[in-house]
């Protein structure tokens, strides 16, 4: 896959009270698009931080539900990944630099 293709598959870093303890195990955590899996979101973050990958887990949250007027009931699900990075690595954009 080209390098547009995979920026498309991570949304945004969570930085989160969590997350930031998972840092100090190597493991960073990206939501990602609800149509990735753990080859395409390894590949994103090889190839855009430039690091090794070692384990990928994906969790799939569910949504809140809004509701649209009186019928129209939504939930908006989200999916994100714990990235488990080589001894070493680091991603930067999580290191406040």
């Amino acid at each position: 896959m080209d390098i547009g293709q995979l920026t498309r598959v991570l949304v945004r870093p969570m930085v989160t009270e969590r997350s930031t303890i998972l840092q100090e195990q190597n493991k960073y955590v990206f939501e990602v698009t609800l149509e990735s899996n753990r080859g395409l979101v390894k590949q994103a973050v090889e190839k855009l931080f430039d690091v090794e990958v070692i384990r990928v887990n994906t969790i799939r949250i569910p949504g809140k539900t809004k509701r649209f007027g009186p019928r129209k009931i939504i939930q908006r699900a989200k999916k994100k990944a714990i990235v488990t990075l080589k001894a070493g690595d680091k991603i930067a954009i999580f290191e406040g630099i």
